[in-house]
């Protein structure tokens, strides 16, 4: 059971600020579908559309039998609807125009030349709907020869020019396991589709969007990209993170690892009592600020790993936040999510499951009014809603069972 304080039934009720936006969600495994499920839980009806036979990939990644759910295909899916249509058939795109016709914002991260033989670029989509802004999240923008190549998060990070700041100096290059390219391709997504509905808002008109890995990517690193075009200096890799003292991963006693991350000149002589060397806080080589963390830094380092060994991480994350300094530990997806400040924010939450127990998910982070956006729902099963929405659409039963029978709308191979 989660410990902190319950979510409000008032939430279920909360007016949510894209309630009645309606997304046309084209998006598979993680870049795309993230972005869409963010706005999902700000209220929007995100339709995802999925292909008929065995819908989005992201579906059967990291899926387990025992609970009978993708924790990959949850994260970035929830609170949305599906919809199986063939969008290679003539029928299957008359029916998605129909649907982008009564749609706010589109969304995709396929190929760009994939969907142009789809006819479903953004001339065909304003053709239909001039309103409708148009987000695509492709893998290197829509300008350049490489304009319609394909990519994934690891790819990204490596010429994105994360993998080559990451990791110690003498071990290869190294991206990270965190899908840091696809998690800020899809915040890029989701504030290009919330630009879009503010400007069109104000101007009445619609527009395209691109947004990239690779811009992403960029934008992650803006200062330390700036700083080369600046100056023509390399971002260097240190080892525990860092060459500045209080700026750096230090080991403990109890063999936890914990950070200190201080940059103003604060609570020297605190530290030095803290740490049982009260002596040091007039040695000359560490009586200046730019002493002690630039020209005599590693003799200081050297003085702090072996004090922190005296005891464990706890401890002196604690002492040292009472002095004013900023401490924290290192901590595994375990801790976190027993981390007290999470439980308080709800950043993770309990998620009903029809059939079964609720399930515990992180939530998009976001509160109004004080109250944290609740997770809608679980996502949705391949083509559940494909009846609902087409019935929405002005679709008849029979136009429904035609559109079946001819393969256009799924899941095939069930007995729906």
């Amino acid at each position: 059971m989660l410990d902190g304080p319950p979510l409000r039934r008032e939430n279920r009720r909360m007016r949510l600020p894209l309630s009645g936006i309606r997304v046309l969600d084209l998006t598979v495994y993680q870049h795309g579908p993230y972005a869409s499920t963010i706005l999902a839980n700000l209220g929007a009806d995100v339709i995802k559309v999925e292909e008929v036979q065995s819908g989005d990939p992201g579906r059967y990644a990291w899926y387990s039998r025992e609970t009978g759910l993708s924790s990959f295909f949850e994260a970035h899916n929830h609170g949305k609807r599906s919809i199986a249509l063939d969008l290679k058939h003539p029928r299957g795109r008359e029916v998605f125009l129909r649907l982008a016709r009564s749609s706010d914002v589109m969304l995709h991260n396929f190929r760009i030349a994939a969907v142009e033989r789809l006819g479903l670029d953004y001339g065909s989509i304003a053709t239909v709907n001039p309103g409708i802004v148009y987000v695509q999240a492709s893998a290197y923008g829509p300008a350049g020869e490489e304009r319609d190549a394909g990519a994934f998060d690891y790819i990204a990070q490596a010429r994105g020019g994360f993998a080559s700041t990451n990791g110690e100096p003498d071990h290869p290059p190294l991206p990270s396991v965190v899908a840091i390219g696809d998690q800020s391709g899809a915040l890029h997504a989701c504030i290009a589709a919330l630009a879009g509905l503010a400007g069109r808002a104000a101007t009445g008109a619609g527009a395209k969007y691109d947004t990239s890995l690779l811009g992403s990517m960029l934008a992650l690193q803006s200062f330390d990209i700036d700083n080369y075009l600046f100056t023509g200096e390399l971002r260097e890799r240190f080892y525990n993170g860092g060459t500045r003292p209080f700026w750096r991963v230090y080991r403990a006693g109890d063999g936890k690892w914990f950070v200190i991350g201080m940059l103003l000149d604060r609570a020297w002589p605190e530290v030095c009592e803290v740490i049982g060397r009260p002596e040091i806080a007039r040695d000359e080589r560490f009586d200046t600020y730019r002493k002690r963390m630039f020209e005599h830094a590693p003799a200081l380092m050297q003085i702090l790993e072996e004090a922190f060994l005296a005891a464990p991480a706890r401890d002196w994350i604690e002492r040292l936040n009472a002095i004013g300094m900023l401490a924290a530990p290192v901590q595994d997806h375990a801790e976190v999510a027993r981390d007290p400040q999470v439980l308080a924010n709800r950043y993770v939450q309990p998620v009903e499951r029809p059939g079964g127990e609720p399930v515990t998910m992180v939530s998009i982070g976001v509160t109004i009014d004080d109250e944290p956006v609740p997770i809608p729902r679980l996502a949705p099963q391949l083509g559940e809603h494909t009846e609902e929405v087409l019935l929405e659409h002005g679709y008849s039963w029979e136009e429904i069972a035609d559109l079946r029978v001819a393969g256009v709308i799924g899941p095939r191979g069930t007995d729906r």
